[in-house]
C-alpha cells in the first residue's frame, strides 16, 4: 500500500472519532512535533552548522560582519519588532486580552489564555535548559540576552501568545473578515519577531524555525482544550457569520 493510501486509510478510520478541524489540528500539531524533533536532532550532531552561519552572514555586510544589510533605520526597526516577542510586551498583550475576555463574560477563554501563555513560557524555559546551545558568536549582538539559544524563547512565545490570543479573540467575533484579519495579524507579527531575532544576531535560524515549530503545536493543542471545553460547556461556542457580511 502507498503512503498516499495509507495516510487516506488512517484518516477515514479516524475521522468518526474526531471532527474534521480536531483530525487536521492533530495532524499539524504532530508535524510540528516531528519538525522540532527533526531540528533539535540535527542541532546537536552539529548538521545545522553550515545552514545557520550561510543565513547569519547573508543578513550582514560581506565586508563588515558586524553591520546589519540595510540602513540603520532597518536595524532600529528589528529592535523595536523584536520587543513584541519580549517578556514584558506578551505579558501586557495577555492581560490586555485576557481583560477583554473577562468583561464579555468569557471566563473559560480568559483562563485558558492565561493558562496557555504560563504554561508556554514554562516549558519554553525547560526546553532551553535542557539543551543549553550557546548564542551565535559570529557577530555582535543587536539585542541584551539572558538565557541559552535553543529554541528562540521570542519565536516560540510569539507564537504561542498571538496565535492563541487571536484565536480566542476571533472566536467571539462574528464577522468572517475581522476573524481573518484577526489571525494574519498574529501570524505577521509570530513571523517578524522571529526573522527579526536572526537579523540582530541573537539566535542561529534553526533556534526560530524550532521556536515557531514549538510555538504553533502549543497553540494549536490550546485549540483543541478550546474545542473540548466548549463541548462540555465550560467556552461559549462561536457565534455563526454575521448574515450581512
Amino acid at each position: 500500500m502507498s503512503l498516499r493510501r495509507l495516510a487516506r486509510s488512517t484518516l477515514d478510520r479516524a475521522r468518526p472519532l474526531v471532527g474534521r478541524r480536531a483530525l487536521v489540528a492533530l495532524l499539524v500539531i504532530s508535524a510540528c512535533g516531528w519538525a522540532f524533533a527533526q531540528l533539535a536532532d540535527e542541532m546537536r550532531e552539529g548538521e545545522t552548522h553550515g545552514f545557520d552561519v550561510a543565513v547569519l552572514l547573508a543578513l550582514r555586510d560581506p565586508g563588515d560582519p558586524a553591520d546589519p544589510l540595510g540602513p540603520g533605520w532597518v536595524e532600529e526597526f528589528a529592535r523595536d519588532v523584536t520587543a513584541l516577542g519580549g517578556t514584558g510586551v506578551l505579558v501586557m498583550v495577555t492581560l490586555t486580552a485576557a481583560g477583554y475576555l473577562w468583561l464579555t463574560g468569557r471566563r473559560g477563554a480568559t483562563a485558558l489564555a492565561l493558562g496557555a501563555a504560563a504554561s508556554g513560557n514554562a516549558v519554553s524555559m525547560l526546553l532551553k535548559g535542557g539543551f543549553d546551545r550557546p548564542r551565535p558568536d559570529l557577530v555582535p549582538h543587536g539585542a541584551v540576552t539572558y538565557t541559552s539559544s535553543f529554541p528562540s524563547a521570542h519565536a516560540m512565545m510569539a507564537a504561542v501568545v498571538y496565535l492563541t490570543l487571536a484565536v480566542m479573540l476571533a472566536r467571539v467575533e462574528k464577522r468572517r473578515r475581522v476573524r481573518v484579519y484577526i489571525l494574519t495579524v498574529a501570524i505577521v507579527l509570530t513571523l517578524l519577531v522571529g526573522t527579526s531575532r536572526v537579523y540582530l544576531g541573537v539566535h542561529w535560524p534553526t533556534d526560530v524555525l524550532a521556536g515557531w515549530a514549538a510555538g504553533a503545536g502549543w497553540a494549536l493543542g490550546c485549540l483543541l482544550v478550546a474545542a473540548w471545553l466548549q463541548r462540555r460547556g465550560v467556552i461559549a461556542p462561536s457565534p455563526r457569520d454575521d448574515p450581512e457580511e
